[in-house]
């Protein structure tokens, strides 16, 4: 088994030593001179390429692709893109890659560089399913493969999608600890009370995705949107006294307000989904 890397930050360095520790024989490049013990360093990224069939990169963004296989004979290579982007990128990508010669796959790490290697760490694929296959030994080592379609543009889209809901969860995490951080209250104390709380409450997702399948909003609601608006002012109240912005929870609470006033009070969360599109 041999792979070659593109890119040796953090996250490229990890995935590349987690495939040295299994023996799988890497070639690397990285844009500035770094050396990796164990790895054949190439001093271009054209002789990393033809080192091995299997490609994998991993940079800073998606016009540092571009910049860095610019010129470079891409045929016969499969190219699995471990880049940070977006689904048009990485649509585009596929196109641009077929265009010389190469087979393509996108990928979405969900994972920071310490969980590479562990069993928590996952990456998104989507394209040539016919790569993920092929390169599951390879691929597999630094992090389960999660195939998710053809579709190019996809393991981009379930990579956002999934970081959105943790940049969701981070606001109202650090907005609980602004409030009682306002009174002295040991946060250390009071972390495992939020823990617990937010992660009781996640199941909702199995519910909205059930609404949102079969589009009945309004059937065996909990807490509908009318009531939970009409507390919101308990939250903002709040807020203002304990000296803390609330500009974390407004938005939402804006949706939800405005979803009421379009006459849809008493239905659950998950017609904000339709009210943001």
């Amino acid at each position: 088994m041999a792979v070659t890397l593109l890119g040796l930050g953090a996250m490229g360095t990890a995935i590349a030593q987690s495939w040295l520790a299994a023996g799988i024989e890497t070639t690397v490049w990285n844009r500035t001179t770094k050396t990796l013990a164990g790895a054949v360093v190439t001093d271009s990224a054209a002789a990393a390429v033809a080192a091995n069939r299997l490609v994998v990169v991993c940079l800073l963004d998606d016009d540092s692709v571009t910049s860095t296989l610019d010129g470079v004979d891409l045929a016969g290579k499969d190219l699995v893109n471990l880049t940070t982007g977006t689904p048009e990128q990485g649509r585009a990508r596929a196109e641009w890659a077929a265009e010389r010669g190469a087979r393509f796959v996108d990928g979405g790490i969900m994972a920071v560089p310490p969980m590479i290697g562990t069993p928590g760490a996952f990456v998104f694929y989507s394209g040539s399913q016919a790569i993920v296959d092929e390169h599951a030994d390879v691929l597999g080592v630094p992090a389960r493969c999660h195939y998710v379609g053809e579709d190019p543009g996809h393991a981009a889209l379930y990579d956002v999608a999934l970081l959105s809901g943790m940049y969701g969860m981070f606001a109202g995490i650090t907005h609980a600890f602004a409030l009682v951080r306002a009174e002295g209250i040991d946060p250390v104390g009071f972390a495992p009370l939020l823990v617990d709380w937010v992660t009781a409450t996640t199941g909702v997702a199995h519910d909205m995705a059930k609404r949102l399948n079969t589009g009945d909003f309004a059937t065996d609601v909990t807490s509908n949107l009318a009531m939970q608006v009409a507390g919101t002012a308990t939250f903002l109240d709040t807020a203002k006294a304990q000296g803390v912005d609330a500009r974390l929870l407004t938005p939402l609470f804006d949706l939800m307000a405005r979803r009421v006033a379009a006459g849809f009070g008493a239905e659950d969360n998950a017609s904000l989904v339709d009210e943001l599109r």
